[in-house]
């Protein structure tokens, strides 16, 4: 099986990096730090990085289409116009447990965003929809780590993690009206002591699904019949996502972390926390925009 190795990577040392975004427009890559509620902006270069610090957790976010951000945070729905730290409130669809937050999401094809919770003690999250008037979905509720999202070229299927069920699992995806049908089981890792889980996951214009390994030290490439075709090997024990990104939408750019690990545990892999990037030779899909 093809092993592909990064050829670069930004020294950035994130505690929990996740959600990489290539914004088409500006040619910038784009991720965040959750614990240290940051979100990056890198040169187009991409030899430095600009950040932006937040009160509150960002899990994820979206670009939106009339500019500035569309946030998923601890506070659940936010804007943010691009500029300092202030953001406005949307809905916050959030129990009031401690430890609960928004984690990962995207903007999908419709222009929706779509996000997910994580409740660091209880594992009962929940996923949820906010569409660009206004109107408030929960789609799906007892999940443990709402996790990595994409859909197909077609649009005809949308996948989605769930991080403490060890499974991605795929829908049917409506276009028209953004509803998600027949759940099914896409890819189920087994369960055992190296508790590797997936996490954050992109779709390339094949239709393969490459699904970042928490615990794992990889990124894993899979057909769209749950194949698996290829790996990304890295050298960080906990890999949390991936994009696509380059002028040509060729170039895998991958977010990982170093949270929760001992010294012990990080002195092989002085490079966690980075964000990495290999070429491929398939080719990504672009970012959606909110609105």
């Amino acid at each position: 099986m093809k092993t592909l190795t990064p050829d670069w990577h930004l020294d950035v040392q994130c505690q929990l990096g996740e959600g990489p975004l290539w914004h088409p427009v500006k040619q910038r890559l784009y991720w965040v730090d959750i614990f240290n509620h940051n979100l990056f902006a890198s040169s187009q270069d991409l030899k430095t990085w600009t950040k932006s610090h937040f009160e509150t957790p960002v899990g994820a976010y979206g670009f939106r289409r009339d500019g500035g951000f569309i946030l998923a945070t601890g506070r659940g729905f936010e804007n943010w116009s691009g500029q300092g730290s202030k953001t406005t409130p949307i809905w916050n669809p959030l129990p009031g447990r401690e430890g609960v937050r928004m984690n990962d999401g995207k903007v999908g094809p419709g222009g929706r965003f779509w996000a997910g919770s994580m409740d660091s003690a209880d594992h009962e999250a929940a996923f949820y929809r906010l569409d660009p008037d206004g109107k408030r979905h929960t789609l799906l509720q007892h999940i443990g780590i709402s996790n990595g999202l994409g859909w197909s070229p077609d649009r005809r299927t949308f996948y989605y993690t769930d991080s403490m069920d060890y499974t991605i699992f795929a829908f049917d995806f409506d276009l028209e009206t953004g509803q998600i049908s027949n759940q099914r089981p896409f890819v189920k890792l087994p369960k055992d002591e190296c508790e590797v889980v997936p996490d954050g996951l992109c779709v390339d214009a094949e239709g393969c699904v490459w699904s970042a390994q928490w615990n794992g030290w990889q990124i894993v490439r899979y057909s769209p019949e749950g194949e698996l075709l290829l790996r990304v090997s890295l050298p960080a024990q906990r890999v949390t996502s991936c994009c696509f990104g380059g002028p040509d939408l060729t170039r895998l750019f991958i977010t990982t972390a170093w949270v929760d690990l001992t010294d012990e545990e990080r002195k092989p892999q002085p490079l966690a926390g980075n964000v990495f990037s290999c070429p491929t030779d398939t080719q990504g899909q672009s970012v959606n925009f909110f609105g």
